[in-house]
């Protein structure tokens, strides 16, 4: 079987440096959307750029700025692709997802140093984000030979039933940068297993790296067509994606981003009869209970809160500490978070977390801690952004050259106050007391949002009545909030999402339908529940009460 495979431009031409004058040497480089295999610049020649957030004078590139015309572009290549991807075989595509987890795990260390370059994770993180995306593609070339449908007996004779999964059409694409490897492959890499095609509206704040993901997926022998990248901004191009659902040219959206734009997408999916997942926010509750192992429920909850500087979906949000061990556990975690390392990994080794992903996220970070202070919760640490002038002992480097924030704690917090309820997109977490288990697991329950939820507790009766009874799509026990696997269904309930999975053989029900299938062999219409054979009871004259 022929296919065409990636042999447009993107698979031959090599990456296209810039001049700048870039403080660290690193180059700048010519983005392109990849649409049809073909790279495009925008039809109006705009561009945007791409600057890394811990040395903001350094440009990662240049970047188009999708307009309506290249979304609708990238649209129609998909739709031209899908006949021929959708009737390949399922190993076939399996195969092709082997080789892109291949080319990753190849050029995995300067994916990761580019990651990190890019958004500020440390270099850490970033290598264990490419090793999910790595076990995502894993994990579904052989899901390409397990597609598997089902035969069924039928209640009449000379009948055969089955059931196939078909692929929905064309997938729009849309995520968030803060987890810009993983996250894209937990969503196009079903997708396209399922035999759908895609248009991937890359982070504004990640544009080069979702363009080398994207022609490493063209590399893996993917036929042009099927995967189609376009950049640009949240509300110009991700807008255009969601509005061609009206137009008839989308058959599914998969979008992880803040709740108040899933619900505009989840209306517009919904007045089409259009397919939608969405990821959305959280503010994650950590419980302690007087019988958890203190220090280890200290490094979850420090971990949960500042890793990433706090900018994970499943990132704590609201510490719930049982009132007989407030003090104790305070003074622990406290102790860890006013030593708290920060700065650049790529120039510092051993450090927590690193830049906020972009100034526009530190921007609205400084927003949330408003809320906080007109809440009146008290603050125990934190001092908003770091400066010269207002710095914590931890931080390494120049913080004048980055978007850097302190990492922030607020207690006293109660239920009646919107930094309860709000997510704060940063290093920031909000402790509340609880008097009681019974106490604890309503105030885990009572934020709008169900993505993650943890517990510590060493009673087995506390942990099992807090799985049964939190309302979260995801609960770790003696574990942090975070720590998402390639294999597990990942979602949440309430404000978190409207019910579907990414990850795991859960997300295929995303991205492919139920088609029953009846095939008559006796020649003859025969009529379900109408020609059925009856077999009647025969009761025998017997007292079974005789014999007891």
């Amino acid at each position: 079987m022929s296919l065409s495979r990636g042999h447009g431009p993107c698979t031959r031409e090599r990456f296209e440096e810039m001049e700048n004058d870039n403080p660290n040497g690193n180059p700048k480089i010519k983005g392109y959307n990849i649409i049809n295999g073909e790279l495009k610049i925008s039809s109006n020649g705009e561009n945007f750029e791409s600057k890394n957030p811990a040395w903001l004078s350094d440009c990662l590139g240049e970047f188009p700025l999708s307009t309506e015309e290249d979304v609708h572009e990238a649209l129609n290549a998909a739709r031209d692709a899908f006949p021929s991807w959708s009737s390949t075989p399922a190993p076939t595509r399996g195969q092709i997802i082997g080789n892109m987890g291949r080319l990753l795990m190849e050029h995995k260390d300067d994916l990761v140093r580019l990651q990190a370059r890019e958004i500020g994770k440390t270099l850490k993180e970033c290598g264990g984000e490419i090793q999910e995306a790595i076990d995502t593609c894993l994990f579904f070339q052989s899901e390409g030979r397990r597609l598997y449908g089902q035969t069924v007996n039928s209640e009449l004779p000379d009948k055969e039933l089955f059931t196939y999964r078909r692929p929905l059409g064309v997938c729009g694409i849309i995520n968030a940068c803060n987890f810009p490897s993983a996250v894209p492959f937990w969503k196009m890499i079903p997708a396209i297993m399922c035999g759908n095609t895609c248009v991937w509206k890359s982070p504004q704040d990640s544009p080069l790296l979702s363009f080398a993901l994207a022609r490493i997926m063209h590399e893996s022998g993917l036929p042009d067509g099927v995967i189609n990248l376009i950049h640009g901004k949240g509300s110009a191009a991700g807008q255009y994606l969601v509005d061609a659902v009206d137009l008839g040219l989308v058959d599914k959206i998969s979008f992880t981003g803040s709740t108040a734009v899933g619900k505009m997408i989840g209306e517009v999916c919904g007045r089409n009869l259009v397919s939608a997942s969405l990821e959305l926010g959280g503010k994650n509750p950590l419980v302690i209970m007087p019988s958890a192992n203190l220090d280890n429920a200290v490094e979850g909850a420090y971990w949960a809160g500042f890793g990433t500087a706090g900018q994970r979906c499943t990132s704590l949000g609201n510490l719930i500490i049982h009132e007989e061990i407030y003090d104790e556990f305070m003074d622990k975690l406290m102790k860890k978070v006013v030593s708290t390392p920060i700065g650049d990994s790529m120039r510092h080794e051993g450090v927590i977390y690193g830049a906020m992903l972009s100034e526009k996220y530190a921007k609205d970070f400084l927003k949330g801690l408003e809320i906080c202070e007109k809440d009146g919760a008290k603050k125990l640490f934190g001092e908003g952004r770091i400066t010269n002038d207002s710095c914590p002992e931890g931080f390494h480097g120049d913080p004048s050259e980055g978007s850097y924030m302190w990492p922030h704690v607020y207690v006293d917090v109660t239920e009646d106050m919107e930094c309860f309820h709000e997510e704060i997109f940063g290093p920031a977490i909000t402790v509340v007391k609880a008097r009681d288990f019974e106490h604890a697991l309503h105030l885990a329950n009572a934020s709008p949002y169900g993505l993650s939820s943890a517990i510590y507790t060493n009673d087995r009766l506390e942990a099992y009545r807090y799985k049964t009874g939190i309302k979260a799509g995801m609960t770790g026990i003696n574990n942090s909030t975070t720590g998402a696997e390639a294999h597990l269904p990942f979602g949440g309930v309430k404000g978190s999402g409207n019910g579907t999975r990414e990850s795991g053989i859960w997300v295929i029900e995303a991205y492919s339908y139920w088609h029953a299938v009846n095939d008559e062999l006796s020649g003859k219409l025969q009529l379900a529940q109408m020609d059925v054979d009856e077999v009647d009871i025969e009761e025998a004259e017997a007292d079974y009460s005789a014999l007891a």
